[in-house]
């Protein structure tokens, strides 16, 4: 991409995430949003969070792939996002729905700084930050619904996720496109924590915008 190209893409970004369409998307809470975005814009790729190629894509391939998991966290209580990394898909969620209580689970020290640092700005009380790897939390935490994105393929995933689920609650994972291929090589792991059939479903937020694929694995 060239310079030029670049910033066509981040103006035709900008302009996305001012639109009325977002604005109403997100209601009360744009301006958190709008707030946290600008945070990733700043410092997202000085701070080794996104690449400089996703820097100009926030909007669409960030923070409205990151809300359209939103709709499926129906009713839970509460949320475990491993590999938070930047806060996506956790902080984007933790803002749509301060009814939830939200566990950050981040292995690296620089993004657990980050993601307090963020959780303090945006004064999301709903949030909190655990620094480690999701296995460690194997037998101390357990939620109604696990997240993440572009973590692992799902055998692992489900290896690193199901454990902090309880009973009737669900993986609820952003994926691309082809997930459905990942699905039968993880049927003994998923077999093993007597899950309901993995559904494939589609996360729409705005129009313009290409839907998500979400991943809903529910455990029995």
């Amino acid at each position: 991409m060239t310079d030029g190209e670049a910033q066509a893409v981040d103006s035709a970004d900008d302009e996305l995430g001012r639109s009325a369409g977002v604005r109403e998307y997100f209601g009360d809470r744009y301006d958190i949003v709008a707030q946290y975005a600008e945070r990733l814009r700043e410092e997202g790729e000085v701070r080794g969070l996104i690449g400089p190629r996703e820097v100009v894509r926030l909007w669409e391939r960030h923070l409205l792939n990151s809300a359209a998991v939103a709709p499926y966290l129906g009713g839970a209580r509460s949320v475990a996002d491993i590999g938070s990394g930047a806060g996506l898909p956790g902080i984007v969620l933790a803002i749509q729905r301060p009814d939830v209580e939200f566990h950050l689970i981040e292995p690296m020290e620089r993004r657990t700084v980050w993601l307090q640092e963020i959780v303090e700005t945006l004064g999301l009380g709903n949030v909190q930050v655990k620094r480690g790897r999701a296995e460690e939390y194997h037998d101390a935490l357990e939620v109604d619904i696990v997240t993440s994105r572009a973590v692992a393929a799902l055998g692992k995933l489900a290896r690193m996720s199901l454990p902090l689920v309880r009973p009737g609650g669900a993986m609820v994972v952003l994926k691309g496109r082809n997930v459905e291929r990942e699905i039968e090589p993880a049927r003994k792991v998923l077999r093993s924590f007597k899950t309901a059939e993995p559904e494939i479903l589609e996360g729409r937020t705005v129009e313009g915008v290409e839907p998500t694929t979400i991943l809903r694995i529910t455990r029995r």
